[in-house]
């Protein structure tokens, strides 16, 4: 019986060993491609970046009014 026992556990440690290796495989992928896509965000150039414009406009110049209306309300 030991033998029987003995040669069945091996399959299945080796299905766990296999498992196991692959899903820290698949981690450390994952963390690798975290890592080059934040360096891909920090180095990617701004389009130009901002820019700032500062004017002064000066009044156009305007004749007087021809007519002054002067309109009152009462309220009801």
């Amino acid at each position: 019986m030991l033998p029987e026992r003995h040669s069945r556990d091996r399959p299945r440690r080796r299905r766990l060993l296999a498992r196991l290796l692959l899903v820290v495989l698949l981690l450390a992928f994952a963390f690798l491609v975290g890592i080059a896509f934040a360096r891909t965000l920090d180095e990617r150039d701004e389009p130009g970046g901002v820019v700032t414009n500062v004017r002064t406009l000066t009044p156009l110049p305007q004749e007087p009014p021809a007519r002054t209306v002067t309109v009152t309300v009462t309220s009801p």
